[in-house]
């Protein structure tokens, strides 16, 4: 795990006289194969539908899944002249530098670029993170007023949170992601006295009952209070989610004109599951809007 301490700066204040600043969602997570950047396509196109104006980064420079995400659908609209709500993206490049404060120093000078690009200029910001405990994948987690952490119903995942003890399934002490989520939320309290509003989603969850499924549920229940988060069920295992990253889709465009993908039952389930999550996160703004998707 690095050394590195992040501190939040206060470069995205609201002051007397300034727009109301864009509430940011991080998508947060130390190991990857969560479904973290579907998550975040699947939010972003939620609140593109109900009509609000939102900015996309992909801190993951590299891989770049949610950036490609919105290039495919970008091509796919212009290949299908299509009418798809489109977010303003901005991708973050690792930095060329060589030295570890220097390339730090560049990482976050061109986030927070972006972000102050982006944060009076939109409603919403979406905020994808790398699946590593890295510099910038901590710094975007500094920003968050809503951080989404998604996580597979296992317990190879749930090891993320905290170690369980194998025999007696009890919690035994928060893991270092958890900590570390913990620092900066008491950090950004600190500055600006937000309170970072984190929310565990259980992803790609089983359709048949099973007694890890059960013992998960009970699990994350008893931990959320202990570590502060909140828990939510997120999308079912569904192939669609996978077929759709070529064409830049979510399940919300589905049965939109032009698209040509005819919906089944387990698509309309999905949406439900959709619809579902996005009330969970209770962000500002929505409240009754939710029932549209």
């Amino acid at each position: 795990m690095s050394n590195v301490t992040v501190t939040v700066e206060k470069t995205i204040p609201e002051s007397e006289g300034q727009p109301t600043r864009a509430h940011i969602i991080v998508l947060g997570n130390a190991k990857g194969g969560s479904g973290k950047s579907t998550t975040a396509m699947h939010v972003v196109v939620s609140l593109l539908t109900l009509g609000f104006k939102v900015g996309a980064i992909d801190l993951d420079g590299k891989q770049k899944t949610l950036g490609r995400y919105i290039e495919n659908r970008q091509k796919y609209i212009d290949r299908k002249e299509l009418d798809l709500p489109m977010p303003s993206m901005r991708i973050i490049e690792p930095s060329p530098k060589k030295n570890m404060d220097e390339a730090q120093t560049d990482e976050r000078a061109r986030f927070v670029a972006a972000l102050q690009d982006l944060v009076y200029e939109n409603n919403f910001v979406v905020i994808d993170c790398p699946g590593a405990d890295s510099f910038i994948s901590k710094l975007g987690h500094s920003f968050a007023d809503t951080l989404l952490t998604p996580m597979n119903d296992s317990f190879i995942d749930l090891d993320l949170l905290a170690t369980v003890n194998e025999n007696t399934l009890e919690v035994e002490r928060p893991s270092w992601y958890s900590e570390m989520v913990w620092e900066q939320r008491k950090r950004r309290a600190l500055i600006d006295k937000h309170k970072i509003d984190w929310v565990v989603m259980r992803n790609r969850l089983s359709h048949t009952d099973a007694h890890n499924k059960r013992h998960i549920e009970k699990i994350l229940a008893s931990l959320a209070p202990r570590i502060s988060f909140r828990p939510a069920a997120g999308f079912g295992e569904r192939v669609i989610f996978r077929e759709l990253f070529l064409k830049g889709l979510t399940m919300l465009d589905l049965n939109k004109k032009g698209v040509g993908i005819k919906m089944s039952m387990s698509h309309v389930a999905a949406r439900h599951e959709l619809r579902h999550l996005m009330k969970s996160l209770e962000l500002p703004g929505l409240e009754e809007k939710v029932e549209h998707l």
